[in-house]
């Protein structure tokens, strides 16, 4: 008993060819990449989109002299 030798790894990778052929198993490493990929830039974030800056006003807030006027009920 053991670990798998090199001619055990062999085998599996000719019947793994075998059972799913070499178009399959190309197309779902392409499709593993993508993935991976795709978390990257994820996990990243939005590092190319501006962020917004404190004190400044988005379209279609209240402008800053409604918000700072006292006689606002709070």
């Amino acid at each position: 008993m053991g670990g798998f030798s090199i001619w055990h790894w062999l085998i599996v990778l000719v019947i793994v060819l075998l059972v799913f052929g070499t178009k399959r198993l190309t197309s779902g490493a392409r499709d593993l990449g993508k993935a991976v990929n795709e978390f990257k830039k994820g996990v990243q974030g939005d590092e190319g989109k501006p962020v917004a800056r404190l004190g400044e006003d988005k379209p279609g807030d209240a402008t800053a002299e409604t918000r700072d006027r006292d006689d606002v009920v709070r």
